[in-house]
């Protein structure tokens, strides 16, 4: 059985959940309580010395960490990750694109905002929203003529730049000026389906949101 390390208000870890219930694969979830220190233990710093959720712990007891890692380990041999050479270059394309330009900057920004961090992270909030706009606008340029990231279905692609992308409206950011990004969340999220709430931060007493 695997074992998944989250944290529920992580669009990281929403993006693994995403995953294992497209698929069907049973899991265990383990809370961790990162704003109590629960990831800085030592026991859960063996399973990722980051100190970051998600973590994937796999059958044979070793453990994944980072979002997309997973992501791509767990669509192996699956429709979400392409099998052609360069189709499943592209699609991790995709994933660096997320972890460079979405997650860091849309993801914390959103963190700021919705849990009343914004004023003291003043400094680094024109810059934020600066790049945020640069990545919708590179997003709304590539989906001007397909439907999906990487073609005409969905992949980890999409999963993973969806996750914190979609949520950009939480931080200020007006979805209605990227129509093409706006009709493929319709579509992505029409294909997941709405068994995957977003989690509030609210939900952890602990996170000041």
């Amino acid at each position: 059985m695997l074992t998944l390390y989250d944290y529920l208000p992580s669009q990281n870890a929403w993006k693994v959940r995403v995953l294992l219930g497209l698929l069907g694969i049973a899991y265990e979830t383990r809370i961790v309580s990162i704003f109590e220190g629960e990831s800085r233990t030592e026991a859960f710093l063996k399973l990722n010395p980051a100190g970051a959720v998600p973590v994937l712990a796999v059958e044979n007891g070793a453990a994944i960490a980072e979002s997309n890692a997973i992501l791509a380990c767990v669509a192996e041999g699956t429709p979400y990750l392409p099998a052609d050479r360069l189709t499943r270059a592209k699609a991790m394309q995709w994933l660096f694109f997320e972890q460079y330009y979405v997650e860091p900057v849309i993801g914390s920004l959103r963190f700021w905002s919705l849990t009343g961090r914004l004023e003291r992270n003043q400094p680094m909030v024109a810059g934020k929203r600066e790049a945020g706009a640069r990545a919708l606008g590179a997003l709304e340029r590539s989906l001007q003529d397909t439907p999906f990231l990487v073609g005409g279905s969905l992949t980890i692609a999409d999963i993973a730049v969806y996750a914190y992308g979609h949520r950009a409206e939480d931080c200020g950011f007006s979805l209605a000026d990227y129509p093409a990004v706006s009709a493929w969340i319709d579509r992505v999220s029409g294909t997941i389906g709405s068994g995957y709430p977003v989690h509030p931060y609210s939900i952890d007493p602990h996170s000041g949101g």
